[in-house]
């Protein structure tokens, strides 16, 4: 869980980690191998995912079209001309939606149709769809109503199950104390401190957004 005050670089640390922006010095390792991300493609390709707050999904378009949005199953038609194989595309996207429990009517639904808590729901799917090591959420349940937001926290958890690391931003400390393993406090775009949520509390948190405190927990 990564928490810090507007302007603390929550969301900058983020996208380095993405690929979106390149770091203008220090190292990212992977599996103890420093790499360098030029792309989102370079940092999927390693396993990092990211859902933005805006989600990035495609309204007009069917739950399955998003989850492989881009990479879509295809087959050859001919012999060599390839086409989009929509129905394999939706029996392989209910069958991960199998996998991580999340319910819809269909998979032919279109997104624009889903409430808030699906929508984010068909965009973790999309994100763990390939094999996804770490999966990056911004603020995921801040546009949320109150009954929405335990389903996806429960999403979030039961992705350990499925072996994907969760680096979680949010404003919303009850968020980061039901799903989070471990915290970390930004503070003017430095690791202020962090800690097992067994070692630390909201208090002490809040006090470290506040730049005290940060011996008791470091």
């Amino acid at each position: 869980g990564v928490v810090g005050d507007n302007g603390a670089g929550k969301s900058t640390l983020m996208k380095v980690l993405a690929g979106l922006y390149s770091p203008n010095r220090g190292e990212l390792l992977i599996q103890g191998r420093s790499v360098r991300l030029h792309s989102p493609r370079d940092a999927r390709d390693l396993g990092i995912e990211m859902v933005y707050q805006d989600l990035a999904l495609a309204g007009n378009m069917r739950i399955h079209e998003n989850i492989f949005l881009g990479r879509e199953h295809t087959r050859k038609v001919l012999g060599f001309i390839p086409l989009v194989d929509h129905k394999a595309n939706a029996v392989r996207a209910q069958e991960h939606l199998d996998r991580l429990r999340i319910q819809v009517k269909s998979v032919n639904q279109r997104v624009e149709e889903l409430s808030g808590g699906q929508r984010q729901a068909v965009a973790i799917a999309r994100a763990t769809a390939f094999d996804a090591r770490v999966v990056i959420m911004d603020e995921p349940t801040a546009a949320l109503a109150i009954k929405e937001v335990r389903k996806v926290l429960d999403l979030i958890k039961d992705l350990r199950n499925h072996g994907i690391g969760v680096i979680l931003i949010s404003h919303r400390l009850d968020d980061i104390f039901y799903v989070s393993d471990r915290i970390m406090v930004l503070f003017h775009g430095r690791n202020f401190a962090e800690a097992p949520l067994s070692k630390t509390d909201r208090n002490e948190v809040i006090g470290l957004g506040d730049g005290v405190n940060a011996i008791a927990i470091e």
